[in-house]
């Protein structure tokens, strides 16, 4: 089974491109190959290699930047996308799309199902769902695969900005009104991996779905985690977002329900803190 791969150095391509099984062929095509912000590359990339299944790793995340560059985060999270997936349907394989939490609101306490309607906060958000909706209307075969909080030993992410802040100082002031679920870019990766191949063989399980860490937590007590797992003495001072003020709203109901991807796929939510661990081993931190 041949995958093509688009983004090459994030969190969740690196996981896949580690943990894909022998029986899977990988191609991963970094932004030299294919510009997610030229119009055609990544179709053509998508005729030129002619994979049995696609996904899409790659994306604008730089939320706050969002908010200033929308219309970039547009070509990259919305047009790109919605490319691939013409390109895809052509060529009738699948595309397995990720998106995130941000297409919604955040409001009430109940966990979001994939058929709750969006209401994103900011840019980033509006991007991302303009994606799912460009992927859908494709035609093509496809899982819009919903996630949050991904952390990894890899790039840019809280567990790294803890573990650096942590050892700087003595407490942090951290947000304990957003609730969700931290999810390992090891899991995510494997989930995408399966996704793809069991729609390569049965494409009517195409959707949309949630896959998220459990359980939920905030931010803060994600932070006393990393602080506990990596034996660093850094006291976690809880305060609301309001307090923490940024150019992009968060939401602050981040919780997926994702008995959806179970059911289809047989996935179950990855508990974040073995992942964790695994994370401040690779990175060399003392761990519980």
């Amino acid at each position: 089974m041949k995958v093509l791969v688009f983004g090459s150095t994030g969190q969740l391509a690196t996981e896949i491109a580690r943990r894909a099984p022998g029986e899977v062929n990988l191609d991963i095509a970094a932004r030299d190959r294919a510009d997610l912000e030229v119009s055609g590359a990544c179709a053509a990339l998508i005729g030129e290699v002619s994979p049995d299944a696609v996904i899409n790793a790659a994306a604008c995340t730089a939320v706050d930047r969002a908010e200033q560059e929308e219309d970039r985060a547009t070509r990259i999270n919305a047009t790109a996308p919605g490319e691939m997936a013409r390109a895809c349907a052509a060529l009738g394989i699948p595309l397995v799309q990720v998106s995130t939490d941000y297409v919604f609101d955040g409001s009430g306490t109940a966990p979001w199902r994939p058929g709750d309607a969006p209401a994103p906060l900011g840019a980033y958000g509006r991007s991302k769902q303009a994606g799912e909706a460009a992927v859908r209307a494709s035609g093509a075969a496809h899982a819009i695969l919903r996630t949050s909080w991904v952390v990894s030993a890899h790039g840019s992410n809280f567990v790294k900005t803890m573990l650096r802040l942590g050892r700087e100082r003595d407490g942090l002031r951290i947000v304990a009104d957003q609730l969700g679920g931290p999810t390992p870019a090891a899991s995510l990766a494997d989930a995408c991996l399966t996704v793809a191949q069991v729609l390569c063989a049965e494409p009517g399980k195409s959707g949309t779905y949630h896959f998220a860490g459990a359980p939920e937590t905030s931010w803060a007590g994600f932070a006393r985690a990393i602080f506990d797992m990596a034996g660093i003495a850094c006291a976690v001072d809880d305060i609301p977002t309001a307090e923490y003020p940024a150019p992009a709203r968060r939401p602050l109901n981040s919780r997926l329900d994702c008995s959806a991807t179970h059911a289809a796929f047989g996935l179950a939510q990855p508990d974040w803190r073995d992942g964790l661990r695994d994370i401040l081993t690779e990175l060399g931190e003392s761990s519980r």
